[in-house]
Parts: structure tokens; sequence; C-alpha cells
């Protein structure tokens, strides 16, 4: 294996064990083991564990960006690329009942440890809401727009984190449902949160 493939392959690695066990619990061996390489070659691309934090939050925030693209090319208006957003819920829940929202989580983990790379998770939130506050423009909501977004952003991590604690399959897609029917109000010109 290349030098950038095992690199990437760490990156990867780290950032599954990093969602799963969280960041201040697993290891250079762990991630190591779960690559299957050396030590040596391991730090070969990494020098330090805050080294590989700031490659996952890289790899979380280009992920993220290439996911906006296709919900963006892929929704004809925009109620249905923010349905896609609200989806998501449904898409990924056996790993959210079992590990929770992985940008939530690690943003809470690094908020709680006073880590410097804090600030980094926290643009993986900020990602999500101004290409939703741009959908909610689109729909005409301009004035309510960012806190159109504020509001489905918080409700989904809210759904994310109950969903995580009780381990619900039904309550996810009653609360996607119920979003859904919320987006709908809104699309026809309801009042903003709530």
């Amino acid at each position: 294996m290349g030098g950038q493939a095992t690199r990437d392959q760490i990156i990867q690695c780290a950032d599954q064990l990093f969602y799963q066990n969280g960041f201040e619990h697993t290891s250079f061996s762990d991630i190591a083991a779960a690559v299957g390489i050396s030590r040596g070659n391991f730090y070969y691309h990494f020098k330090t564990k805050d080294e590989i934090l700031d490659a996952v939050i890289a790899h979380r925030l280009d992920a993220t960006r290439a996911l906006l693209a296709r919900w963006s090319a892929g929704g004809a208006t925009p109620v249905d690329r923010i349905r896609s957003f609200i989806h998501i819920l449904i898409a990924n829940q056996a790993k959210i009942m079992l590990y929770g929202c992985p940008v939530g989580t690690l943003s809470m983990e690094l908020a709680k440890l006073g880590h410097g790379a804090q600030g980094g998770a926290t643009q993986l939130f900020t990602l999500f809401r101004d290409w939703l506050r741009q959908q909610f423009t689109l729909l005409g909501r301009g004035a309510q727009a960012d806190a159109l977004a504020l509001h489905l952003l918080a409700r989904s991590q809210g759904v994310a984190t109950l969903a995580q604690a009780f381990r619900d399959e039904g309550f996810i897609r009653q609360e996607v449902e119920q979003m859904c029917a919320w987006l709908a109000a809104q699309a026809a010109g309801a009042p903003g949160p709530g």
C-alpha cells in the first residue's frame, strides 16, 4: 500500500474509531491495529493524536461538502433538498442508535475536553446551518431562514441524542414524519420555528 493510501486508511479508521469510541478513548494503538500497520509506520504519517484529529475533521468537512452538493444537485426543489437532510436520520438510524450523531458527539466531546479542535468540529454544524439557511431562503423564507435552519438542525440533533438513549427506531421514524410535516407547513408560509 502506498504512502497516501496508508494515510487515507489511517484517517478513515480513526474517523470510525473516534465515532464509535470517542476521541479521548481511542489510542494510537487502536488505530494502528485497525489499519494493520506498525506503530513506526503510523508515526511516519502522524506524530500526534491531534494531527490525526485535524485530518479526521478535514475529511469530515470534505465528505459533508460532497453530501450537500449531492443533495443540491439531486433535489428539484428546496423542500426536496431539505427533506434529504431530514431523512439522513433514517438512512443512518442503526449507527445513530448505537453511537449518536457523528457531528454532535465529536463536537460535544471536544467541547468537554476544552480541546482546541472543537472549533473545527463545529464547522461541520456550520456547513449544515449555512446550507439549510440557503434552502429556506430559496423557499422564500429569507427573514426567517437562519432561525428555521437552526431549529431544524437542533431538532435533528435532539432526535439523534434521544435515539441513542432509547434505541427506538419507531421514535426516529415518527420524528422524521413530524419534521417533514413541519417542513411542508414552512413551504406553505406558516410562522417560523415551533
